[in-house]
Order: C-alpha cells, then sequence, then structure tokens
C-alpha cells in the first residue's frame, strides 16, 4: 500500500487475509466505526495463543462467545470455563432485538440466531453438568501444593511423597489415598520408608494433613477420584462437523477460585501429556479458554509458573490454542505472556495511582501503532477492542481498534431445567455420573495396618499365654520345692524323736529303787502262789 493511504486503510490491509479467519467486528478509526474494514484473525493462528484482557463489564466474555461460536462453526472444538453461569446460552439461538440489530448494522454483520452443540460439565458433579474428575496422582504434585497453598519446601516433601506412592505402587485416587500415604510416613513403620530418599518431616506432614483438611472442608474431595474423564471428550465434533463446544459450569465453586483455576490446568496438561505431535495445522483441534485466569498465578510458586510456561510453549504443536481471560496483562507472567500472539484488550479504567500504571503498562505490551493508545482505552465503550493478532505469515498485525460483533447465540444463560436436560441427555452421562471408589492407597495402607495390629494382638496373646505358663510352672515348682521341705523337715522331726530324752515314766521304771522293789515283790509273790499251789499257805483264822 502506498505511503499516501490513509491510516485506517493500512491498518484495514494488515487483516484481509485470504485463508479462513473469524471476524472479529469494524475498525473505528478518529470516532468513527467503518464497516466496510473489517477485524479479523486467521484461523490457522488460533493455534498460537491469545489474551482477553479488560476491566469488569467491558465485554470480555462476550467476546469469548462471538470468538467460541466461530471456532464451533469451522469445525475446531471449544473449552469455556463459565465461571459466572452466564456462557450457557450458546447452545441456544441469540434473541433479536434493536441492540443485536443496531450492532449489526454499525459493524456490517449479517446477523442470524444460532445456536450451537454443546456439552456442560461440572467439577466433581457439584452444580448442573457431567462430573469431572481427576485422580490424585494425574493431578500431580506441583499442582496440588498450588491448590494447597503450600511452600516451596512443603512442595518438595510433597513431591516426595507422591514418589513413594509411585515407586510402592499405591494408587492415589482420591483425597483420602494421599492422607493415608502422608500420616502413613511419619508413623514408626513408615518412617524407616523413606530413609534412602530423604525424610519427611512431623511437622511438614502436619502442615500437609491440615491443608488437606481444610480443602476437603470446601468440598473439594468431591473433585478427586474415579472415573477420571478422558480429555479427549473436549476434541469431538457435533454430527453436523461443527466443533463441540464444553462449558464447565463453576457457578457453584466460583467462591473457591484458586482450586477451578488449577483444575482447569490440569485439564491443560493433561491434554498436553496426552496428545500427539501435529506441528502447524490450518486449524486447530481445540480452543480453550482459561478465564479468570489472574487467579491461577496468584502466589503460584516458580515450579508452578515453570510448568504452566511450559505447557503453553509445547501444546501449541499438540493443535491447541490457549486463550487467558483476564483484567490486564501484568495478571499473566512475562515468560507466559510472550507466547500468546493474539490480543484482544478492552477497556481499562485509570481512577487510581495503581490503575494509570497498570494502563502504561498495558500500552508497552502493543507494538507502536497509529492510535494514542494510552488515551484511547480508557475512553472505549462496552463492546468495543483494541485488537492485534499474528498474519498468516505469523507477523503481527497493525494495532486496531475494533467495533465487535454480536454474538449469534444468547447472550446469558439458558434455564436451569433446561441445562438439566442437556445434562442427562448427553451420551457422557453414564459413563461419568457415578462415582467408584475401588482398592487404593487407602484401602491397601488401612489392610496392611489392620493385619500388623492383628500380629501384634496375636503376639501380644502369645506372649500373655506364654507369661500365663511360666507363672504356673513357677507355681508347680515352688509347690514341689515347699513339698520336697516339708518332707524333709517332717523326716528331720521323725529322726529328732529317736534322739529325745526318756519320759518320767520310763525314767521310773529304768531307775534302781523301782528295779529293787519289783524283785522284792516279785519274790513275795512268788512265795504266795507256791503256798496256794502246794498248800503251804497260812490259813486266815
Amino acid at each position: 500500500m502506498s505511503d499516501s493511504a490513509s491510516p485506517a486503510d493500512r491498518i484495514a490491509a494488515g487483516y484481509a487475509f485470504t485463508g479462513p479467519a473469524l471476524d472479529l467486528g469494524a475498525l473505528l478509526w478518529d470516532g468513527a466505526c467503518l464497516p466496510g474494514k473489517q477485524v479479523r484473525i486467521p484461523l490457522s493462528m488460533l493455534g498460537r495463543h491469545g489474551l482477553i484482557a479488560g476491566a469488569t463489564g467491558t465485554g470480555k466474555t462476550k467476546t469469548l462467545q462471538l470468538i467460541a461460536e466461530q471456532l464451533s462453526a469451522q469445525g475446531v472444538a471449544v473449552f469455556l470455563a463459565d465461571i459466572k453461569g452466564d456462557v450457557s446460552g450458546i447452545s441456544a439461538p441469540g434473541a433479536a432485538g434493536e441492540k443485536v440489530a443496531a450492532r449489526a448494522q454499525e459493524v456490517g454483520q449479517s446477523w442470524e440466531p444460532a445456536g450451537f452443540p454443546a456439552e456442560f460439565y461440572a467439577l466433581g458433579g457439584i452444580g448442573p453438568g457431567i462430573p469431572v474428575r481427576a485422580t490424585v496422582t494425574s493431578f500431580g504434585p506441583v499442582l496440588m501444593a498450588k491448590v494447597l497453598q503450600l511452600n516451596r519446601t512443603q512442595e518438595q516433601s510433597l513431591g516426595l511423597i507422591f514418589h513413594y506412592a509411585d515407586a510402592k505402587g499405591l494408587e492415589l485416587v482420591d483425597l483420602k489415598d494421599l492422607r493415608a500415604v502422608v500420616a502413613f510416613l511419619v508413623s514408626d513403620r513408615g518412617k524407616a520408608e523413606l530413609k534412602g530418599i530423604g525424610g519427611l518431616s512431623t511437622a511438614t506432614a502436619g502442615v500437609i494433613l491440615r491443608a488437606l483438611t481444610a480443602f476437603e472442608q470446601q468440598g473439594a474431595g468431591a473433585f478427586f477420584g474415579e472415573p477420571e474423564f478422558d480429555t479427549s471428550e473436549l476434541l469431538r465434533t457435533g454430527a453436523d462437523g461443527r466443533g463441540l463446544v464444553s462449558v464447565l459450569e463453576l457457578a457453584a465453586v466460583q467462591d473457591r477460585p484458586q482450586l477451578f483455576s488449577t483444575f482447569l490446568m490440569w485439564l491443560l496438561a493433561d491434554l498436553w501429556g496426552e496428545l500427539p505431535e501435529v506441528g502447524d495445522l490450518e486449524r486447530p483441534k481445540l480452543v480453550f479458554f482459561f478465564d479468570e485466569a489472574h487467579l491461577l498465578f496468584d502466589g503460584a510458586s516458580k515450579a508452578f509458573l515453570e510448568s504452566i510456561t511450559q505447557t503453553v510453549r509445547l501444546i501449541r504443536s499438540k493443535g491447541v490454542g490457549v486463550f487467558f481471560v483476564t483484567q490486564t496483562p501484568k495478571d499473566v507472567p512475562a515468560d507466559v505472556l510472550g507466547q500468546l500472539g493474539n490480543r484482544v484488550q478492552h477497556a481499562l479504567r485509570a481512577f487510581t495511582p495503581d490503575d494509570a500504571k497498570a494502563l502504561k503498562a498495558t500500552v508497552r505490551t502493543f507494538p507502536r501503532s497509529e492510535y494514542d493508545l494510552e488515551e484511547l482505552l480508557t475512553r472505549l465503550g462496552t463492546g468495543e477492542a483494541v485488537v492485534t493478532v499474528l498474519s498468516e505469515n505469523g507477523a503481527p498485525t497493525p494495532v486496531a481498534a475494533t467495533r465487535l460483533r454480536a454474538p449469534q447465540s444468547l447472550m446469558g444463560p439458558i434455564g436451569q431445567e433446561a441445562l438439566e436436560g442437556a445434562v442427562k441427555a448427553s451420551p457422557l452421562y453414564p459413563r461419568y455420573a457415578e462415582a467408584v471408589d475401588r482398592e487404593s492407597a487407602y484401602e491397601r495402607i488401612s489392610a496392611e495396618q489392620a493385619a500388623a495390629e492383628a500380629a501384634a494382638e496375636e503376639a501380644a496373646a502369645e506372649e500373655a499365654e506364654a507369661q500365663k505358663r511360666a507363672e504356673r510352672s513357677e507355681k508347680a515348682e515352688k509347690a514341689e520345692r515347699a513339698e520336697r521341705a516339708g518332707k524333709a523337715e517332717k523326716a528331720e522331726q521323725g529322726a529328732g524323736a529317736a534322739r529325745r530324752e526318756p519320759s518320767l515314766a520310763e525314767q521310773v521304771v529304768g531307775s534302781g529303787v523301782f528295779r529293787s522293789l519289783a524283785r522284792s515283790i516279785g519274790t513275795q509273790l512268788g512265795r504266795e502262789i507256791s503256798r496256794s499251789i502246794f498248800g503251804t499257805a497260812r490259813r486266815r483264822r
């Protein structure tokens, strides 16, 4: 284009792509909306990731919906995190009205109401949706440390616990499995298990156990278990060839932002681990929208940030694009922000010194432009944004202020009854609806502890019986000794009796006087007897 072309023409020329592209809206220049100058994004570049940012109420959710429904129409699967519960309307045709008609006319859009094929999910079945669960093992120590808000030392200890469980074949399916392994490793039996690879302090174990307890009290136990969700389900297309829009309903858990943001990261990391390498595609397999992204990075450890950066950098080669949705670019770490080639920046506010600082930082993240971005970003209206994307050859397009198109689907939630009906009608519902609690680490450790306690009780009983036998033997021996002592005493008493002095009677009989008297009496008695016999006795007169 010649140098004499107007700035608006030069900007519009940067969006004149030849291949398939998504229509974002019409160029804004010098206060006017130019419907003949369309701002677009090449379909092939959606795999290069992106950022949708802006203050609350500036239209980020509608932009997300606009891009998602066009991706679905192009046969690309989409994943959306519905934080506020108002994205379910993508499954239903939009409602015509004066505002929609006016917006369509302003941006040169031929608007027709249309709904798109959708599946609705819920974390652990909390809220309406097909339950999405993960096992603790697949969640991994880095993500678990993030959601438990552990420090670096505690995170390393948690990694050691996971390593031990894996080495011993202890499956960590749900939170009670993890708690059982932690408790075992600080028990007398478990301490010896970690000597070769490092120990686990009782204090650190206590912190982890308390964090797990608090985590469960928030209802998080339902998120971990089986059947584990197969993330390949997110890559499906509808019967008509349109991409399936997977909506994760998070309104029921929006007060637990660290949990759901970390769980979204698990979904993304699992996709990265499971999908094959495909290189650059003409259209991505899946585009993943990560809403409230700033919650993911708040208080994140170095290991967690490294994990996110690696995932975002490498998942493009698996055919997956990632869009982070947040308030300002500064919410996203620089290493991650550097991977985001497509930008849709809604209005920012500068009511405070911190707001002004964030505004200046945001402006510096854009290429040089024809606009005074610092002024422009504060006066954009709802549904307007500053856009720059990657062109078909991978170069950044000129910065374009854009009035965005209106979504064709319903801009609001569908009814509760319709939502529940869609969930139960899904072919996935029977597969994931009911939780399964099979034997895993908790059951194995409990069984081993029960067996050890039974063995200990049996050993104690045997020891007690042995003690009783020993006591009975000792009593019998004492009795035998007493009996022998008694017999010996009696024998001794008998022998003593034989040796004792004669009694008084014996002494009298044995005396000489008694013997003399006896002879005298005997002689006299003999004479009397003789006289009686021979008739010589004196007759009495």
